[in-house]
């Protein structure tokens, strides 16, 4: 983990600086390396594979397909003709040697996905799993008690129902939109808040001794 004035720093989708693509291995070793963390996106496969890819579909590759639809050798099949590679969660947490992983899951999760989830996760000790989707966290608490939950909010999204949900006893931490950084009202909030996506460096050294989810070192 890489702190600043006890503040918390991890890397948005591995993306370090710009040579690196997103949510790729190369990315995530680099960080690991540096001793930081990062956050990643966690999407399952129709083969119930857990993969680290932002998308829910594969228009990056020129394709419409959904991952959800498709195994897991089917989609690196159409990634590796862009010399890609879509890990598994298994592979990051193998080359991650004790680096914080926040886990966001994009899509919405069966129950069988996350009993897939849960025997991948004892395997960490810093970690937290957050999503944008209520459901998603409070489905998982149903399964698994005691767990590093979190909740992601948009720029959109009310002060006062961010203050609301903070109460949720299952929720261990919160992830807010960088307008929120100056928000006086969070001082209400006993749980640690992360605050996504700051980019340039001069911004983040305005804000030392908070957590952040950053890109570009």
């Amino acid at each position: 983990m890489r702190f600043n004035k006890q503040g918390h720093n991890i890397i948005h989708r591995g993306l370090a600086n710009k040579t690196f693509k997103e949510n790729s291995i190369k990315a995530f070793k680099f960080c690991f390396k540096k001793k930081y963390g990062i956050e990643t996106d966690l999407h399952t496969t129709l083969d119930n594979k857990i993969v680290c890819y932002h998308d829910f579909s594969l228009k990056r590759f020129k394709s419409k397909k959904l991952i959800k639809n498709l195994k897991y050798k089917d989609i690196n099949k159409i990634a590796s003709k862009y010399k890609m590679h879509i890990p598994t969660l298994n592979e990051v947490i193998k080359i991650s040697k004790k680096n914080y992983l926040m886990l966001e899951i994009k899509s919405k999760f069966s129950k069988k996905n996350f009993l897939n989830l849960i025997p991948i996760i004892k395997r960490l000790k810093h970690y937290s799993i957050t999503s944008f989707n209520e459901k998603n966290i409070s489905n998982l608490n149903k399964i698994k008690k005691n767990l590093n939950l979190g909740l992601v909010f948009s720029s959109t999204t009310s002060i006062k129902l961010i203050l609301q949900k903070s109460k949720l006893k299952y929720l261990r931490l919160l992830v807010l939109e960088k307008k929120f950084l100056t928000n006086k009202k969070l001082i209400k909030i006993k749980k640690p808040i992360y605050f996504y996506t700051l980019k340039d460096k001069k911004v983040r050294t305005k804000f030392l001794g908070k957590n952040l989810i950053i890109e570009n070192l």
